[in-house]
């Protein structure tokens, strides 16, 4: 992996309020976690077992009450979660219609977000046709991998 991908991505977990954070790229993969004093540190894995961590789990929980509120609706509907880390975008570019809203029918393979990870725009696709239930994210919002960000019934 280039030490400038690293490098960037210790810039990244500086400006967010991640505790840890770990990329794969083949048989590459690095996990950057901040240590209790808040100082930065890394590590090449080569098929170690993940530390647990704390810290990361309430301050998610914290720092995002709204999708803990919009949540009653995903009893009904099948969850889209996040694949990667970065920022939730609901539109293609600023000033332009969002891909989904709330009632929206979609399509399996539909576009129906854009989630910035290291400057790439990677494109989300609905992996179940219906509607649009509930959208979990703000737009420009941070998301974790794995967090739920639409509901479709």
């Amino acid at each position: 992996m280039d030490i400038r991908k690293i490098k960037k991505l210790i810039e990244m977990l500086e400006e967010s309020n991640l505790g840890e954070l770990e990329i794969k790229e083949g048989e590459e993969s690095v996990r950057i976690a901040r240590n209790p004093t808040g100082t930065q540190f890394f590590a090449p894995s080569m098929n170690y077992a993940p530390a647990p961590v704390a810290a990361p789990a309430p301050v998610a929980a914290a720092a995002a009450p709204a999708p803990v509120a919009a949540a009653a609706p995903v009893a009904n509907g099948h969850l889209v979660k996040s694949p990667m880390v970065g920022t939730f975008y609901r539109s293609p570019s600023p000033g332009t219609p969002s891909f989904i809203e709330v009632g929206s029918q979609v399509k399996a393979g539909d576009v129906i977000c854009i989630i910035e990870a290291m400057k790439m725009m990677n494109q989300i696709q609905a992996d179940k046709a219906g509607t649009i239930e509930a959208i979990l994210v703000d737009d420009g919002g941070p998301v974790e991998f794995d967090q739920p960000l639409v509901t479709i019934v």
